[in-house]
C-alpha cells in the first residue's frame, strides 16, 4: 500500500506535464490536413483542365467552321494545337479527338439514333436487323450523326476526351480511378460558303 502511495506521489507531476501534447496532436491530424490538401490540389487541377480545355475547343471548333475545314491537314493542324494544350498541362495525357456532323442544331441536340427495327430488345442494331440509313454512310449512327467535318451549314459537335493518371495518389487512401478524365465539347455551324448537301431517301440496310 505504502509502494502504490509513493507511485501515485511520484505519478502526479507527470499527469500535469503537457509537455509534447501538441507533437501527440499533429500527428493525429497531419494525415487528415495531407490528404484534404492533396484532393484539393487534385481537384483545383481537374478544374483548370477543364476551363482551359473548354477555351481551346471553342476556339479550334470556330476556325474549323471555314471553308478550308475539310482539308485533312487543316484539321490535323487544328487539332495539334488542342493536344499540344492538353499536353501542356499533362505531359502524359491521352487526347481522344472526335467531329460529328448534322444537318441542323435540333438534329446534334437531339441525337436521335437512326431508325432501326430492335427485334431482340438489346437497344442495339445488330444480328441483321434492319435500319434505315439516313445519312447514306453505310453504317448504323446511335447518334444520327455522321464522322467528320462536314459541309457548308452543316452543324458540327466537336468533341475533346483527355485521360491522364492523377497527379496526387489519394486514390491509395480513398480509393476511386487512377486516370483523371475530362471532355469537352461546343456545336458550330459551319459558314455558308456553299449549298447545304442533301442525304437524299434514306436506305434500308442491315447490321451486322
Amino acid at each position: 500500500m505504502m509502494r502504490f502511495r509513493s507511485f501515485l506521489l511520484r505519478a502526479r507531476p507527470l499527469a500535469r506535464d503537457a509537455r509534447g501534447v501538441t507533437v501527440v496532436e499533429f500527428a493525429i491530424v497531419a494525415p487528415v490536413m495531407g490528404l484534404f490538401l492533396l484532393g484539393g490540389f487534385d481537384i483545383a487541377h481537374t478544374l483548370y483542365m477543364r476551363a482551359v480545355l473548354q477555351g481551346i475547343v471553342q476556339k479550334t471548333a470556330r476556325d474549323s467552321t471555314l471553308e478550308d475545314s475539310g482539308d485533312p491537314e487543316v484539321q490535323s493542324r487544328l487539332d495539334g494545337a488542342v493536344v499540344a494544350q492538353a499536353k501542356a498541362l499533362a505531359n502524359n495525357a491521352v487526347v481522344a479527338i472526335t467531329r460529328r456532323n448534322y444537318r441542323t442544331f435540333s438534329d446534334a441536340s437531339a441525337a436521335r439514333a437512326e431508325a432501326w427495327t430492335d427485334t431482340d430488345r438489346n437497344g442495339t442494331c445488330n444480328n441483321g436487323e434492319p435500319y434505315e440509313d439516313a445519312n447514306q454512310n453505310g453504317t448504323w449512327d446511335k447518334d444520327g450523326g455522321n464522322a467528320g467535318q462536314g459541309g457548308a451549314k452543316d452543324a458540327v459537335l466537336y468533341t475533346v476526351k483527355v485521360s491522364y493518371p492523377r497527379f496526387f495518389p489519394i486514390y491509395n487512401f480513398i480509393g476511386g480511378s487512377r486516370t483523371t478524365t475530362v471532355t469537352a465539347s461546343t456545336v458550330l455551324k459551319n459558314q455558308p460558303f456553299g449549298d447545304q448537301g442533301s442525304y437524299g431517301t434514306p436506305t434500308v440496310r442491315y447490321c451486322s
